[in-house]
């Protein structure tokens, strides 16, 4: 393998999670171990900030600060949903790519590793074909990361953990709250997580359940269509034995014609999807008027990916080492890759790290498995818990100040710009 002298960038990309600084912190601390690496590079806001030639100097952040991302939220380095589009956006997307190759070979990048979910291994995807085309040698591995757990070929992803350990304790809480104060007129609560298209973050929160009549006694999830009737009756039965019911929907959730039951068709994202956000809301005013109970919803939206103060020690322990095992496999000559996480055990939980195509990974999403969901499709069942269970497991022990969680912020010093503006 002939020895490939460089520079390295890192980048974040898509919606952030409570461990992806975690990731950074992997590549830049194992990186720092290689002699090929000359200088490690932070791009800002993803793949729009790399266009823009906005490049910070990692090697200029305290070992300290680089350690504390590994316990900070949200994505230290800035994140984008820019999407590099041949296929509804040709021209603009070789634009893009000429612009990219430019900023590569400006700052002489041969290591790019790129944080993300389904469109930002997408794009790594292409990145590394135009590499191979355009014969600029360089290594380009993704770097897993998506509390949807939605990514194909791994086990599950880093964010996830962490997001069903906060959900599941939440609903508890709630749970508590609401079972307190129920009375014969009976009560329930919606509680609408994330998840568009897949329900591994609702069907996380069986873990608040220890015994068959705690809550949540509901889970909806987008693999399977709501059905109204059969609902209703679920939640009339669940308050009549227990003066409450906790329904916990995904924001994805779609009705028997396929439809999603809380989408605004007014307002898109920047990928041209629906805004979601109006499950519960839905829900809520199904259950008010068919059963006549008293009905709240609770909708935990940010929240529920940033709340690093009690995420998955092991999930961060993952993350971390995706960030590692991508360095690693990039020195090893290997590119066109993401990192992936292998299940070895359940009991007790071993892991290691692999390595998938992009190829395989780029756009293609992993749903639950129908056999792990009950057969009246309103909990997950004893297959999905086996699954999860180790996801959430260990307390980090985090810094605090005046009481609160201490987290760190880069000083992103900026790396001079070599080239015009972006036009």
């Amino acid at each position: 393998m002939a020895e490939l002298v460089g520079n390295l960038l890192v980048a974040q990309s898509g919606g952030p999670t409570a461990v992806i600084n975690a990731s950074v912190a992997g590549v830049v601390q194992e990186a720092g171990k290689h002699e090929f690496v000359e200088e490690i590079y932070g791009g800002l806001n993803g793949i729009l900030g790399i266009l823009n030639e906005e490049l910070i100097d990692l090697n200029d952040e305290r070992a300290k600060t680089i350690e504390g991302l590994k316990h900070t939220p949200a994505a230290a380095l800035g994140t984008c949903r820019y999407k590099i589009d041949f296929k509804k956006k040709p021209e603009q997307a070789a634009k893009d790519m000429d612009r990219l190759f430019e900023v590569f070979q400006a700052h002489n990048i041969r290591y790019f590793f790129y944080i993300g979910g389904n469109d930002s291994q997408d794009t790594a995807h292409k990145i590394n074909e135009e590499a191979v085309k355009r014969a600029w040698d360089m290594r380009i591995i993704g770097v897993p990361k998506t509390i949807d757990n939605d990514l194909p070929h791994t086990d599950h992803c880093p964010g996830f953990g962490s997001v069903i350990k906060y959900n599941a304790a939440t609903v508890m809480e709630v749970a508590c709250d609401v079972g307190s104060m129920a009375t014969d007129d009976g009560a329930c609560c919606i509680i609408e997580v994330m998840g568009r298209s897949a329900g591994w973050i609702a069907a996380g929160t069986i873990l608040a359940r220890r015994k068959p009549s705690d809550a949540p006694h509901i889970i909806l999830v987008p693999e399977i269509a709501l059905n109204e009737t059969a609902f209703l009756a679920k939640v009339k039965e669940t308050v009549e034995a227990h003066k409450f019911c906790v329904v916990v929907v995904g924001e994805g959730v779609k009705n028997a014609a396929g439809e999603e039951i809380g989408v605004d068709k007014k307002n898109l994202d920047a990928f041209g999807h629906p805004v979601l956000g109006g499950a519960a809301e839905h829900l809520a005013e199904l259950v008010h008027g068919k059963l006549n109970l008293k009905t709240r919803t609770v909708k935990l939206g940010y929240a529920q990916r940033a709340a690093a103060h009690f995420a998955s020690e092991t999930d961060v322990e993952e993350a971390a080492a995706c960030g590692a095992a991508a360095v690693k496999a990039a020195m090893d000559g290997k590119s066109g890759f993401m990192v992936k996480l292998v299940r070895v055990q359940n009991n007790p939980y071993q892991w290691t790290t692999g390595l998938q195509s992009l190829a395989d990974i780029a756009n293609v999403e992993h749903f639950m498995p129908r056999e792990w969901i009950s057969e009246d499709g309103f909990t997950p069942n004893e297959l999905f818990v086996e699954y999860a269970l180790p996801l959430v497991a260990g307390q980090l022990k985090l810094p605090t100040e005046n009481g609160l969680p201490k987290f760190v912020t880069l000083d992103k010093n900026p790396v001079e710009k070599k080239l015009p503006a972006r036009s």
